[in-house]
């Protein structure tokens, strides 16, 4: 049903907004549970495009995960001349990675990206290794960096699933989320303005909690948006979508209305052989439409012999494609 509404909701807005420039790249979006990661709707979700500055939340995250916010920044005179968005930073200023974050994510500065790369990683360079190292070791199968910013270059793709798990697992990250759902941040660098996040619905939509906006010519607009109400969890991510606001809004809207996060396994003690418990220490819950809640199945994977704190793993597939697992105690009767 959802993908019906969704091709249906993108045909409606392929007739209200201008032509595409024919330099953009294709068009394609990702939605997924936020907990999970499971696609609950995409087209072309798997194909690399051009992600324009998307990319600084992977930039954020790699950053964050090296070094200390407080670790201090100096500007090189490449970093301040970068191309493209800027907040206007100066060669031979000072000032904390902490602050260049609130730069790179909420202005996308790109002076900021490149001063964050230099700092991480030694040079724009190492930091894009950095980068799809760290993509590689998230699973990011149709993804590769060329640069930190996002600038466009034939070899710099990601798909709109795999920008999709970037926010996914950035936001998992405390001090990601906390820069990225910030709405004002009185800047200290350059001109020293106040800040404004970027993106319209983080600040205007009170279910939008985070997110990044993107363009370039190439790429054309495109949007990560993170949802949340009454406890589910949405990501949306479009490349190349000129109504980008409303589209995201549909999308979230749509989830909240016809999924549910259902408990699929109870807290608590099970028997599963004569000889054999199994403890599972917290609820497991996973966003689904009605039809979906009778299309899950549990499968236990459990040690062939008894071992010292055994553990095993419980698995729910729907459609007989993994969705969740959950790693359960084993307890020998």
């Amino acid at each position: 049903m959802l993908r019906r509404y969704i091709i249906g909701l993108l045909m409606v807005v392929l007739l209200l907004i201008t032509t595409t420039p024919s330099s953009a790249a294709s068009s394609s979006y990702a939605v997924i549970d936020a907990e999970t990661g499971r696609l609950l709707a995409g087209s072309n979700e798997n194909v690399p495009l051009p992600i324009a500055s998307l990319t600084k939340m992977w930039t954020a995250l790699v950053a964050i995960e090296n070094l200390d916010l407080k670790t201090p920044v100096t500007i090189s005179q490449r970093a301040a001349t970068s191309e493209g968005s800027s907040i206007y930073l100066t060669a031979g200023e000072e000032t904390t990675l902490e602050t260049l974050l609130y730069g790179l994510l909420l202005r996308s500065g790109n002076d900021a990206a490149a001063a964050i790369a230099e700092a991480a990683g030694g040079s724009l360079e190492g930091f894009s290794k950095m980068m799809n190292d760290t993509a590689l070791f998230y699973g990011l199968e149709n993804t590769h960096f060329e640069n930190p910013s996002g600038l466009h270059n034939e070899k710099h793709l990601a798909s709109a699933y795999d920008t999709a798990q970037m926010l996914r697992i950035a936001m998992k990250n405390e001090k990601f989320e906390k820069i990225a759902s910030t709405k004002y941040f009185k800047g200290t660098t350059g001109n020293g303005t106040l800040w404004e996040n970027k993106h319209k619905l983080v600040r205007n939509n009170k279910f939008a909690i985070a997110g990044k906006t993107g363009y370039t010519k190439v790429a054309g607009r495109t949007l990560a948006t993170y949802f949340e109400k009454d406890g589910k969890k949405v990501i949306v991510v479009t490349i190349n979508e000129g109504n980008d606001w409303v589209v995201h809004s549909n999308f979230a809207d749509y989830v909240f209305k016809h999924y549910t996060n259902e408990v699929i396994a109870k807290e608590g003690t099970y028997s599963v052989q004569s000889d054999i418990n199994i403890k599972l220490t917290e609820p497991q819950h996973l966003l689904l439409t009605k039809k979906e809640v009778k299309k899950v199945k549990h499968i236990l994977q459990l040690p062939r012999s008894k071992t010292k704190d055994s553990i095993g793993r419980w698995s729910f597939y729907i459609d007989d494609q993994p969705v969740k697992d959950a790693i359960v105690d084993v307890q020998w009767k």
